[in-house]
């Protein structure tokens, strides 16, 4: 399903990504992990063009979006068309906060995928039933807790029937209890056999949801594998050390 190839970034002298390289098949659940400013929301940005590499290859659902050995990035339309093979959920969730709940969620299938205005609010409360929140849809986002308005933001990424979903330390701005029904939504879709890039601070979740874990450190990757075997590796157990666990 993807394919990130040696794959570098930089800002000015400052080296984020040196040579990372992934792969996620159909159907997994692939956890990143590691310490603040390893490059790992830098490297989900690169995916769908918030970022632009210096150097490798990005390929989508067997679509190139970027080779800089060859022809570099995709032209605008097909740019745009492998983009949106992939649903990204922002740490900050990004709702509209002008829109309502049921508005956030169909608004971009209306104007990106041009479905009609009744077949979008079908399929938005389909979605926003999924992560328990269609008691919600006539709401505004300030009036949701932190927990509501990440689960909204997943409804948005879900509408768009993206072949894979990204999340950026989708918790990472939430308190122990809103974490966890957040985390129990990507549970769901796990089970489901969604396709997944998980990066996240959540050890616990790493270990039980992902089918491979991505350690980076210092803009490469250290080691990968099994939760069994990254959460085995000297770095990472020196790292989960110095992590605080959930109380």
């Amino acid at each position: 399903m993807l394919s990130v190839e040696n794959i570098y970034k930089r800002y000015a002298d400052n080296k984020v990504l040196r040579g990372v390289s992934l792969k996620v098949n159909q159907g997994e659940v692939v956890a990143v992990i590691g310490p603040s400013g390893s490059g790992k929301s830098t490297l989900l940005r690169c995916l769908i063009d918030l970022e632009r590499v210096d150097e490798g290859r990005i390929i989508v659902g067997g679509e190139t979006l970027v080779d800089t050995q060859a022809q570099g990035y995709a032209e605008k339309t097909a740019l745009r068309r492998i983009i949106l093979k992939m649903g990204f959920v922002f740490q900050s969730f990004n709702l509209f906060p002008h829109f309502t709940v049921l508005k956030n969620v169909t608004e971009a299938q209306e104007r990106v995928l041009k479905r009609g205005r009744q077949e979008a609010r079908d399929y938005a409360l389909q979605v926003l039933g999924k992560v328990g929140l269609s008691d919600k849809a006539s709401e505004y986002p300030y009036m949701l807790s932190g927990g509501q308005q990440q689960r909204v933001a997943i409804a948005r990424a879900l509408a768009m029937d993206p072949q894979m979903l990204c999340f950026d330390e989708p918790t990472s701005a939430l308190d122990p209890l809103l974490t966890q029904e957040v985390l129990r939504v990507i549970k769901g879709l796990a089970e489901e056999n969604r396709t997944m890039l998980v990066v996240t601070h959540e050890m616990a979740f790493a270990r039980e949801v992902a089918d491979r874990v991505v350690y980076m450190q210092d803009g490469v990757v250290r080691c990968e594998g099994t939760p069994e075997e990254v959460f085995s590796h000297p770095e990472v157990l020196a790292f989960t050390s110095q992590t605080p666990q959930p109380e």
